[in-house]
Parts: C-alpha cells; structure tokens; sequence
C-alpha cells in the first residue's frame, strides 16, 4: 500500500532525466582534460593542505 505515489515520482525523475539536456561547460571540460590550468592546481595544494600538520612527520622514527 501506499506504493502507487512513489512510483509515479521514481517514473517522473526517471523521464526527466531521460529526456533533460544537460548543458555543458565545453570550456571548463577542456581546462580539465588539458591539465593546463595555472592557479586551479595551486588553490587544490591549499584546499588539501592539512591545518594540523606541525611538519614534524618526516623526522618521526
């Protein structure tokens, strides 16, 4: 019971999704599968760089 609102909702994103067109960023995608983006890899070495790290690591036994 109760399956018949559901269904009709999984069928409405299902046909959507069939049918949408995505728009794509054909600029963005080519700065990705380059590689040559300047600052883009500086901003991902500060995004990961850890706030904890003493960098006393390396001289661990």
């Amino acid at each position: 019971m109760g399956r018949g609102r559901a269904k009709a909702k999984q069928t409405k994103v299902a046909r959507e999704l069939k049918y949408s067109v995505p728009t794509t960023d054909f600029d963005a995608l080519q700065r990705e599968l380059s590689g040559n983006s300047s600052n883009d890899s500086r901003e991902d070495e500060d995004r990961y760089e850890d706030p904890y790290d003493d960098g006393y690591d390396d001289y661990h036994r």
